[in-house]
């Protein structure tokens, strides 16, 4: 399978969480190239916010792109969802 980075569909974009904590900004979403599904977001932090609690890939956290519950002027990610790639 073969994964392909989509820069500036949502460029720039905050991301907030459901209980209304801005997790940082969109840097970039990762699409499975063979089903057009999108997998992950990238997202550069929130300075104030604990990094340790999610994936990570250098300065960025990853998030699974089912925890997405809403696009509009922010991506909203549901907390509860996104548990799936905090690490223990």
């Amino acid at each position: 399978m073969t994964k392909y980075n989509a820069r500036n569909l949502l460029d720039n974009m905050k991301v907030m969480s459901t209980d209304a904590k801005e997790l940082g900004i969109l840097d970039n979403i990762l699409i499975d190239s063979r089903t057009g599904s999108i997998l992950e977001l990238k997202v550069l932090p929130n300075p104030d916010l604990d990094t340790s609690k999610y994936r990570r890939e250098g300065d960025y956290i990853i998030l699974p792109f089912n925890s997405v519950s809403a696009i509009k002027d922010y991506v909203i990610v549901d907390k509860d969802k996104a548990k799936t790639f905090i690490t223990k």
